[in-house]
C-alpha cells in the first residue's frame, strides 16, 4: 500500500474507533460497556463487551492496526504507550533525574514574644486584692 492509502485507511479506522466509544451502551448494573453496532474493520460485533471493570483486556487501536497492516503499522501511527514512545521515554529517563541545583531551605521562623502583659502579669482581674 502507498503511504497516502495507508494514511487514509488509518483515518477511516480512527473515525470508526471514535464512533465505537461514543456510541457504546453503558450497562451500569454489570459495569460494562457494550458495542451498539457492528464494526467490521475493528473486528467488533454488536453486543461485544468493549469495556469492563475487572479482569478484562481492553481493545487497543494499535493491535487492530497491526492486524490490518502487518509490519507497516509502526509507520502508520504512534506506538502503544506500553511498548514505547515519547511518553515512556520521558517517564523513564527525564522525570527520574534529580535536579542538580541546590534548593535552599527557607529560614526558620523566629518565635514570637507573647503580648504585653496587663496589670503586671496578674491577668484581667476585676476584684481588688488586699
Amino acid at each position: 500500500m502507498e503511504t497516502t492509502e495507508v494514511k487514509q485507511f488509518v483515518d477511516e479506522l480512527r473515525t470508526e474507533w471514535k464512533s465505537l466509544w461514543q456510541n457504546r451502551i453503558d450497562d451500569k448494573v454489570r459495569a460494562e460497556g457494550i458495542a451498539k453496532q457492528d464494526y467490521s474493520k475493528l473486528f467488533v460485533e454488536q453486543g461485544t463487551v468493549i469495556m469492563a471493570t475487572r479482569d478484562y483486556k481492553p481493545l487497543e487501536f494499535f493491535e487492530i492496526l497491526q492486524d490490518h497492516l502487518g509490519c507497516d503499522a509502526g509507520k502508520a501511527g504512534a506506538p502503544n504507550s506500553t511498548v514505547g514512545g515519547w511518553g515512556k521515554f520521558v517517564r523513564n529517563n527525564i522525570r527520574k533525574q534529580k535536579n542538580p541545583t541546590r534548593r535552599f531551605a527557607p529560614p526558620k521562623p523566629t518565635p514570637k514574644k507573647g503580648q504585653q502583659q496587663k496589670k503586671c502579669g496578674r491577668g484581667w482581674l476585676h476584684a481588688k486584692l488586699l
